[in-house]
């Protein structure tokens, strides 16, 4: 029998850009007025014809509007920059699982890594907010979360270093912060050091991680990382699956399915 699921979501929805929100340098978000059942740490595949296809996180969500964020970085987002209000994109999903939903928490995010976590933030009760980019440019969400904890590579915002620094100090004091759990998402060194954070102060952890994805819903296999599928398995991983994925943190697939380090990768 074919999986019901998947025939409900495997054909694009045409769908109207309501309105286009600069975040950031290069940073916009496009949102549609349009339900989606969708849970935090969730995405959809956007497609533009004749171009191509990509994973977005869901960025914004409520009953009657979502919306997901881009940073321009290759021919995909570019396209997505030269659409206008009005203009029309395919949207499948939302595929993957999604985060737990726990309390006494901390979010670690590292520049656009932020959108995949937004949705749980939004869930949350008073977590505790870490913001980091390489410069004040990069920082989105500035307003819709104004309790952060900002770190910027070259100290233009906040304390100049990293968000692993603020976390560190924060676990070293944890019986007077109370940190149960992490959430994480950003550039995958990062949330490695992370994982090694919470081993060590023994809090559990979650991840969302970034993979190439050609479908979306676990067919194509591009999104492996070692015996998981990014797309279906996750995006969201737990600490004891982290631990588990010896590539997490070194190694990630090109289009072409060569197995490269995370730095080539992302350049």
């Amino acid at each position: 029998m074919p999986n019901q699921e998947l025939l409900k979501t495997d054909i694009p929805k045409i769908l109207e850009i309501n309105e286009i929100v600069k975040e950031g340098k290069n940073i916009k978000s496009f949102f549609f007025k349009h339900s989606l059942d969708s849970r935090p740490g969730q995405f959809i595949m956007v497609w533009i014809p004749s171009v191509d296809e990509k994973p977005m996180a869901v960025s914004y969500h409520n009953k009657k509007e979502f919306a997901f964020t881009f940073q321009v970085v290759g021919k995909f987002t570019r396209a997505l920059d030269n659409l206008k209000k009005g203009d029309k994109v395919g949207i499948k999903g939302p595929y993957g699982n999604s985060f737990s939903v726990k309390h006494n928490a901390c979010i670690v995010a590292g520049g656009i890594g932020i959108s995949s976590v937004s949705t749980l933030i939004d869930k949350l009760k008073n977590p505790i907010i870490i913001n980091g980019a390489r410069k004040k440019d990069y920082l989105i969400y500035l307003k819709r979360y104004k309790k952060m904890i900002i770190t910027t590579d070259d100290g233009s915002s906040g304390k100049k270093g990293f968000t692993t620094d603020a976390l560190k100090e924060l676990l070293k004091d944890n019986k007077k912060n109370r940190i149960k759990i992490v959430y994480t998402c950003g550039p995958e060194i990062m949330m490695k050091k992370v994982l090694e954070l919470c081993n060590k102060y023994k809090i559990k952890c979650e991840a969302s991680l970034e993979r190439m994805m050609k479908c979306g819903f676990g067919i194509c296999g591009a999104c492996m990382c070692n015996d998981k599928l990014v797309c279906k398995d996750g995006p969201v991983f737990n600490s004891r699956q982290l631990n588990g994925m010896s590539e997490f943190g070194n190694f990630a697939r090109l289009k072409s399915g060569k197995k490269v380090t995370i730095k080539e990768y992302h350049s």
